[in-house]
């Protein structure tokens, strides 16, 4: 297997008490994109599960930070360094409470919005010139207690919902990869709908 040019690394907590949460939809789009593309998230590297494989005919590592969310940072930097990889060559998929529920969102850059996993990534690269893969969460209801909900499992209403999402996750990471990040942007940022808080 040739060395990876891409780096896709989705943040979650390990553990199965945070698996069907919100704030693991990093994981589990990593986990739908690895079986989409007969992937095994086996080994451990630089304390993150991984698996190499092919992305739109690319090489790619696949990964999955051990390192619980506020300190991914610390293994998405040593992947990179591990693989001669530029920070533009990762793509990072993770949860975002101002997205609307299921709505995906590309972003070539910009601030972590209030994401401590993004924001540690951000500290130990030094850096925010990644590409980010927001996926939704914010119901349809005020939340009054965000770190309560984001740690609560889904409930069974949101299972198809979910399903279709992590669909969606892994085609817009496959877009990314062979279009490019502006195209994906046009084919997946216009179907959000609603106040969204930007990036600066």
């Amino acid at each position: 297997m040739p060395d990876p040019e891409i780096l896709v690394v989705g943040l979650g907590n390990p553990g199965p008490e945070y698996e069907q949460t919100p704030h693991n939809l990093g994981f589990l789009a990593l986990d739908r994109l690895a079986a989409r593309h007969s992937i095994r998230l086996s080994r451990l590297e630089c304390r993150a599960v991984v698996g190499f494989g092919t992305l739109e005919g690319k090489p790619a590592l696949l990964a999955k930070p051990q390192t619980f969310m506020n300190l991914s940072g610390q293994s998405v930097k040593g992947l990179l360094e591990k693989y001669s990889l530029k920070p533009d060559r990762l793509i990072l998929v993770f949860d975002e409470l101002d997205l609307p529920w299921t709505h995906v969102r590309v972003r070539p850059k910009g601030s972590a919005g209030g994401h401590n996993g993004v924001k540690d990534v951000i500290r130990c690269l030094g850096t925010d010139e990644f590409t980010r893969l927001r996926l939704g969460i914010r119901p349809d209801h005020p939340v009054s207690d965000a770190a309560r909900f984001v740690l609560a499992p889904f409930k069974s209403v949101q299972m198809k919902e979910l399903d279709e999402l992590l669909d969606a996750a892994s085609t817009a990471v496959e877009s990314i990869i062979a279009q490019g990040v502006d195209k994906a942007m046009a084919a997946y940022n216009r179907r959000a709908q609603g106040p969204i808080r930007e990036e600066e």
